[in-house]
Formats: structure tokens, sequence, C-alpha cells
């Protein structure tokens, strides 16, 4: 079987490296500049820190560069690619095809999701193209992810976990539009979590003030294994917006998960907590997408974590209410609840136990119904837990010491020695042993842990526990140094212009820039205009295409007349459906 990948977002260098220790074998992170998430980026200072300790483990590097890009970028960006090629980022993730016509130094290049990779005749493009893999839509069914397995040989990468866009990537301008915040500029304003009313020709109201755009989050923990016969290399968490501990629990579960396959990294986790993801940010978890399902993707009460159920209201008063449960509370742990058509929540002040769960004291005045469901969004135990986690990643190794060398070895037999300078040799050669082990295997503050310590000797030198520390740290630094100068990045095949599969292409295609335009006229596609950005016009133009339908979710299909979108500015958005593709645009107004 291939080696597979558990990929993990870091927003920072304290993500990645929490990413890394967690058990990831790949990151994504961003630049300096031109990533999708504008608020999380590194500096290259950062980036080569954190390559340098994710390739001691042989987990790769990804680096986000896929906005699209104007032609003065695309050459900022061009420099940016040559400082990462240097410091030997494993890929880049992009979007803009303008980069392709860059003389670029070999880099791999991985194809945004933004790519709106969502057929077999896009990934067999790409592929012909040059890319090694493919960032899956989303919305992509499991049956078409083994349908393009079977007639492609590109690296496929598909989420499997954390938030859902609600539009197709890179064809989503509803946040360009209705606020100047272009989502294919990195700069999203997530109008999807915004509210909405939903109403007919008419103006009358069917639905005031939810969160009609707003999906649930995605979870495909229990599918592992069907994507991987199905094809699915690596495997993705989403979340470069995510804190630390979100990335420490998702991250580790999902490697526990997988932790009888083949990885792609090194090393072994050292875990000292269980994971568990709903414990973690999430608004409701779905797998409805894999399966062509969308009747539990979408929560119109609240765009905000939801959290785990605890358990259901058997009796309240204005002062405290009990519910049923066999989960342990505790002081200042967060709920929530439905009140009147709204999310509502408190904290817990105090808490008493009673025969089937808990008495609970909140931290105001409220009164919830009987059989209400209350969920948990802050465990503050678990949050505890996360914070002080040692989780952490080792390589294993072994000391042999000779009378003149001491040598340090990995298992994969990269090996140094570093020369001992004793004057004499030990009287009491079993004390001298004890110290020689007993410092070399304090190795807790670097990326080995000793399985054993050897001797090949007859007569033991005579060095004081200083200087054996000092030999160990010698040995430690020139080992990371020769895994890291023995470490290979892959080489980017040549770049190809295949015929792109539609010979005509509108602002969807998200031509930015003078390149990406060569590019596409090289493939045979004729660019009748520029990107949403640049365009001036906008009436009727599709602001959104997606697989969450209202007609769908309210009306089981049923509904004949014309729907808009209200948002809270008074701007209607007339709604089209797409009912053989089961899909749902907004249309600008």
């Amino acid at each position: 079987m291939e080696k597979l990948e558990l990929l993990a977002p870091a927003q920072n260098y304290d993500c990645a490296i929490a990413a890394i220790n967690s058990g990831a074998d790949a990151l994504y992170l961003g630049a300096p500049k031109f990533g999708a998430r504008k608020n999380a980026s590194n500096s290259l200072d950062d980036i080569e820190k954190i390559v340098n300790y994710a390739h001691l483990f042989n987990v790769k590097v990804y680096i986000t560069l896929n906005t699209i890009l104007d032609d003065k970028e695309l050459i900022e960006c061009e420099e940016l690619i040559e400082e990462l090629y240097k410091i030997k980022v494993d890929a880049i993730i992009i979007q803009d095809m303008g980069l392709l016509e860059l003389p670029l130094p070999p880099i791999v290049l991985h194809g945004s999701t933004q790519c709106d990779i969502r057929s077999v005749d896009k990934v067999k493009f790409l592929e012909k193209v040059g890319f090694k893999r493919v960032v899956l839509a989303r919305e992509t069914p499991i049956e078409l992810i083994e349908k393009i397995r079977k007639e492609t040989n590109i690296e496929l990468e598909h989420f499997v976990f954390g938030s859902f866009c609600t539009g197709f990537s890179g064809q989503c301008y509803l946040s360009a539009y209705s606020g100047k915040r272009s989502a294919n500029r990195g700069d999203c304003a997530q109008p999807c979590r915004k509210k909405y009313s939903l109403v007919d020709e008419e103006g009358n109201f069917i639905i005031k003030n939810k969160y009609l755009l707003s999906l649930k989050d995605n979870n495909l923990s229990n599918h592992l294994e069907r994507l991987i016969k199905a094809g699915v290399k690596s495997f993705k968490i989403e979340g470069r917006l995510k804190d630390i501990n979100y990335v420490k629990n998702s991250v580790l579960y999902f490697h526990n998960k997988l932790k009888n396959y083949p990885r792609q990294s090194k090393g072994i986790i050292i875990q000292d907590f269980t994971p568990n993801l709903d414990k973690t940010f999430n608004r409701g978890f779905c797998d409805d997408y894999l399966f062509n399902k969308k009747d539990n993707i979408y929560n119109f009460l609240t765009p905000k974590s939801q959290g785990e159920f605890l358990g259901e209201v058997v009796s309240s008063n204005d002062k405290s209410f009990c519910i049923n449960t066999k989960k342990e509370l505790n002081c200042a742990d967060g709920l929530c609840f439905e009140i009147k058509n709204e999310l509502a929540g408190c904290l817990v002040n105090k808490i008493e136990k009673t025969k089937t769960g808990f008495k609970i004291f909140p931290n105001k005045k409220l009164f919830i119904n009987k059989n209400t469901k209350i969920y948990r969004n802050i465990d503050k135990s678990f949050e505890k837990t996360l914070n002080n986690t040692k989780t952490t990643r080792k390589l294993e190794v072994r000391f042999i010491v000779t009378e003149e060398k001491l040598i340090l070895i990995d298992k994969d037999n990269n090996k140094v020695s570093i020369d001992i300078e004793a004057q004499e040799f030990a009287l009491n050669s079993i004390n001298m042993r004890e110290n020689f082990k007993k410092s070399l295997s304090k190795t807790a503050n670097s990326p080995y842990l000793v399985k054993d310590v050897a001797f090949e000797l007859d007569n033991i030198p005579f060095l004081p526990v200083s200087k054996i520390n000092e030999l160990r740290n010698s040995a430690i630094s020139a080992l990371s140094k020769k895994i890291l100068d023995n470490y290979r990045t892959k080489k980017q095949k040549p770049i190809n212009h295949p015929k792109f599969p539609q010979e005509k292409g509108d602002y969807r295609l998200n031509v930015h820039n003078k390149k990406a335009m060569e590019f596409y006229k090289k493939c045979d596609c004729e660019v009748i205009e520029g990107s949403f950005e640049s365009i001036k016009e906008y009436k009727n133009k599709e602001l959104m295409r997606s697989k969450h339908c209202l007609k769908k979710a309210l009306f089981n299909c049923s509904y004949n007349k014309k729907l808009y979108l209200l948002d809270d500015k008074g701007v209607k958005y007339p709604l089209i459906f797409d009912c053989k593709n089961c899909e749902m645009a907004i249309l600008a107004p």
C-alpha cells in the first residue's frame, strides 16, 4: 500500500510544532503573502524553522499560495517561491495558473481546492499540466473519488474534518460582492455565517433572520478506510485560522485512527491524553456530501460552536436546571441550548450531583423548557488538559561508547561520531558506565528518545558529567544536521499545456493577470472576461453555487415560486435552482 499522509493546518509556528508532535505527516501553512487565509501568514524565518523541525521526522511542509494575483503580485510571488525553494519547502499549493508561465524553480505544485476540482475531466487536465497532487472539492462524493482514481494517477487529497465552505471553493464571490472582500484574494468575510431572510416573489417572508447559508462541520473520521480504498492519499484537516488546542486534539485523533496504516512520516508519538472531536470547535458534524446526501448538512440556528451533546433538561426554574447525563461537568463549563428558536448559552457557576446527572446553577437567570437539549461548547477540564499536554514525537536512537568515540545512530542508520578526548580511563568502570548511561539518556528537550546505550570497549574513559553532557549535545546536533543534509525534496515535472475541458471561460476561471490569460490561450480556452474582482458589471452573475439547497431543505424540492435571500442591509439576492444537478445558485441583484 502507498504510504498515507495526515495533513494538518498550521496558523503559526506553535501550531505547526504541535501538529508535528501530535502525529501529522505533513503541514500546510501560509507564507507572508498570497495565501487564501490572509490572517494566517508566517514569516520566512518561522517557515524555515518549521521546515527544519518537520524534516527531522520526514514531515512535509506545503505552503499555500492559493490566491489569484495581479501582474505586479505575480512577480513578487515568483521571488517568494524562490525563497521557499531555498529553504526546502516540499510543495506549494496554488490556484493562479499565471504562476505556471513563470520560470519557477522545480518546486512541486499542488492544485488548490480553489481550482474548483470536482470532475474527472478537471483532474485529468491538471494531471496533464504537471501537477503532482490535487485537493478535491469538499463536496466530492465517494463514487466520484473512485472514478477519478481509476482514470488518473495523480495524488488525491481530501478534506476529512473541519468547516465547510457553503459555495464551491474558488467559485464564491458573495464576500467580494457584498463587502468588497474577495475570497479568491484571501480576504473572505464569511457572509455564509450571517443571518438572512427567505422571501418569495411577492415579498412574503418564509423565514426571518436565520443562518440560512451556515453549514455544519465536516467529519469523515468513520469513513477513512473507505476513502483509502477509493484512492485518497492525503487526509486533510481544515483549520488554518483555528487555535493550537484545536490542532492538538484533531490531529492526534486522526493520527490514532490511521496509526495501523503505512504512513509517510517517522518517529513515535508519546501521548498523554485521549483526544475527543466532540470537545473541539464544531457546529455539529455531518458526513453527507461524501454519500451525496444533504439532509443533515445545515444548521440554521447558529454558526457558532455547538460542542458535545450532554443530555436533556428534566426540570428547571429560574435559578437552576437539571439534566440527565453520564458525562462529568465542571464549574466554568460553557453550555448552549435553544430558547425561542435562538441559540442561548451560560456558564456553570455551581453543580450538584443527582441520580441521573447534574443540577446546574448558571451564571445568569434563564428558564429552560423540559426536554431541551443541552450541549457543552467549553469543557474547562479538557481545555486545561490540552493546555498542559506534553504529547510529543521522538526518533528512537542508540548511543555506542568506545574508548575514543561517542557514536549516535538512528533507526535509518544515520550515524555520527564525536571524539572523546579523555586524559585517562576510569578506575571505577561500573560507576563511570552508569554516569554515561544516565547522562546520555537525558534527551527530553531534543527530538530523540534513547533506546539503548552500548559499550564497545575494554577501558572506559574517565569524564566528568558535564563533559558527557557536552558530548551528548554535540552528537545530537550532528545527527540532526546529518538528517537534514540528507533530506531531499522532490522535483516538479515540466509544465504542459493540454486542452482545457472548456472552449470558453468567463469570470469563473478567475483570470486576474496577463500570464494566466496566456496559459489558458495555450490550452485552447478563450477567456471572455477577467476575474470577478476585475469586472464592473455584476447583475445576474452567480455569486455562489452550492450543493446546499434551500428548496430541498425547506420544501423537499416541491416549491414553485421564485425565492430570494434578503440580507440585513435589505439587499435581495435571487436564487436559482439547478434541480438536475441538485444545486442552488445565488445571483447578484
